[in-house]
């Protein structure tokens, strides 16, 4: 009795589609796993931006009312 069921002789590796698919798979799973990391890297890039810019905006109100409080005591005295 045989063990395994083979393959009928003249065939050759037809109906042997699943060939290689793992890998494909890993790959397609790799570059998806790269892809979700970089938008990740650029949202995270983009609230640091924007928290450096409202620092900035912060400061530049600050300095304003600095020179303002400034203006108006010299024109007080």
């Amino acid at each position: 009795m045989p063990k395994g069921k083979g393959r009928e002789i003249g065939k050759g590796r037809e109906g042997k589609g699943r060939e290689g698919k793992g890998r494909e798979k890993k790959n397609e799973k790799r570059k998806e796993k790269k892809r979700k990391e970089k938008r990740k890297e650029k949202r995270k890039e983009k609230r640091k931006e924007k928290k450096r810019k409202e620092k900035r905006k912060e400061k530049k109100r600050k300095e304003k009312k600095r020179k303002e409080k400034k203006r108006k005591e010299k024109k007080r005295n």
